[in-house]
C-alpha cells in the first residue's frame, strides 16, 4: 500500500515566493498548502497538522520570529525558519526559540529539499513496529524513565513527553554516559555538529527546557557542574 504523501505548510506572505517554493516541493511529492497571514499559519497548524512547517522569519503587522513564537507555544510541529538575513545572531535566536533549522533565502531547491528530508528523518524515523521494544539498541531505560532514540519517543512516569527532536537527543546523550561530566563545548560538538556557528547559549537553553519537562527526582536528575558543564546523575539509593 502507498504512504500518504508527508504534508507541508509553506507560511510566507510573498506569494511569489511561496508559489516557487509550491513548485519545489511539488515536485519532491510532498503535498503542500500555502499560508500567507500570520492567524492563517496558527489556523492552519492546528486543521491541517503538517508534517512540518516552512516559515517566513517576519510578517507583516507581527515583529521578527513573533509567528515563530506563536507557533511553539501552539505545537511541536517542526519548523525550518526562512529568513533573507543570515547574521550569526539571527540564527541562534531562531534556535532557541524553537525552530529546527534555519535556511537564508535565496536558498537552493535542492538544500531545502535535503533539509527538509532531514528534519522529517528526526521526527519520523524509518522503524519496523515488529520489532519488540527489547529489541532496540538505542534506547535507555532508568526508573521513571524511558528514552528511545531509535522511534524518537520519551517515557516520563508512564506517560508520553513530547519534545522537539534536538532536546530529547540531548537527554539521550546525555543519559547515555550517566554521572559523566560534559561541557558545553562538548555537547555542542557532538549534538549540533563542529560546523555550528551559534554559541553555547543554545545548550543552556535546552537543558532549561528538559528540567521544566522532567522535575528532580529520588533516582536521577540533570546537574550542573559548575565550570565545566552538565550531566545526568544517578543517585544511589
Amino acid at each position: 500500500m502507498t504512504e500518504p504523501q508527508q504534508k507541508i505548510l509553506i507560511a510566507d506572505s510573498d506569494e511569489a515566493a511561496a508559489q516557487l517554493t509550491m513548485f519545489y516541493l511539488t515536485q519532491a511529492l510532498y503535498e503542500t498548502k500555502i499560508a500567507s497571514a500570520a492567524d492563517q499559519v496558527l489556523a492552519e497548524c492546528g486543521a491541517l497538522f503538517p508534517d512540518l512547517v516552512l516559515l517566513e522569519a517576519v510578517f507583516p503587522g507581527r515583529e521578527k520570529f513573533q509567528v515563530l513564537k506563536e507557533v511553539r507555544r501552539l505545537t511541536d510541529i517542526p519548523v525550518i525558519l526562512l529568513s533573507a538575513e543570515c547574521e550569526v545572531t539571527d540564527r541562534v535566536c531562531a534556535l532557541d526559540l524553537g525552530a529546527d533549522d534555519y535556511l537564508a533565502k535565496p536558498f537552493d531547491e535542492r538544500e531545502l529539499i535535503s533539509r527538509i528530508r532531514a528534519v522529517l528523518r528526526r521526527y519520523h524515523p524509518a522503524a519496523d513496529a515488529d520489532i519488540p521494544e527489547t529489541q532496540i539498541g538505542e534506547c535507555v531505560k532508568y526508573p521513571e524513565l524511558i528514552i528511545n532514540l531509535t522511534n524518537y519517543s520519551v517515557l516520563y512516569r508512564g506517560e508520553s513527553v513530547e519534545m522537539p527532536p534536538k532536546e530529547l537527543e540531548l537527554l539521550y546523550f546525555l543519559a547515555s554516559s550517566p554521572n559523566q561530566v560534559f561541557s558545553r563545548e562538548q555537547l555542542l560538538d557532538r549534538l549540533w555538529g563542529f560546523d555550528y556557528m551559534g554559541d553555547t547559549r543554545t545548550v543552556d537553553v535546552h537543558i532549561k527546557r528538559l528540567r521544566e519537562k522532567f522535575k528532580e527526582n529520588k533516582y536521577w536528575a540533570i546537574k550542573t557542574v559548575w565550570g565545566v558543564g552538565y550531566k545526568f546523575e544517578v543517585k544511589e539509593l
